[in-house]
């Protein structure tokens, strides 16, 4: 059911800091049933590396994990800011805006904004 997916979280990603995000679709295995999460931290030095971290916990609760792409988040947490931009180089440019949709059912009281710029 619904239950198991609903226990993912939709977004984790650092408190504070620019960072790498990568934007992953969970699906399970010849289901319907799909959704997109958000996950980035300033640890990854490449966005495999946080793809690398999140599969493994995804195929434990039965999701196969396909990234959608990927780009940088400027998180300003004094100003309640968030920032989306730039790529990824291995898995190409996540769609900003699909990411700050799921960033606004988080961060309800922030300012979210994307963009295509590298810096």
């Amino acid at each position: 059911g619904g239950t198991a997916m609903a226990a993912v979280r939709d977004v984790e990603i650092d408190p504070e800091g620019t960072f790498k995000y990568i934007l992953v679709r969970l699906q399970r295995p010849g289901g319907k049933e799909q959704r997109d999460i958000v996950r980035g931290t300033k640890a990854a030095e490449f966005h495999n590396h946080i793809f690398e971290k999140v599969n493994p916990e995804m195929e434990k609760l039965g999701y196969e994990c396909k990234c959608l792409g990927g780009g940088k988040i400027d998180h300003n947490s004094k100003d309640k800011k968030i920032r989306v931009f730039g790529l990824s180089t291995g898995y190409g440019k996540a769609d900003h805006s699909v990411t700050v949709e799921i960033l606004k059912k988080v961060y309800t009281d922030y300012e979210i904004t994307w963009s295509d710029d590298k810096k």
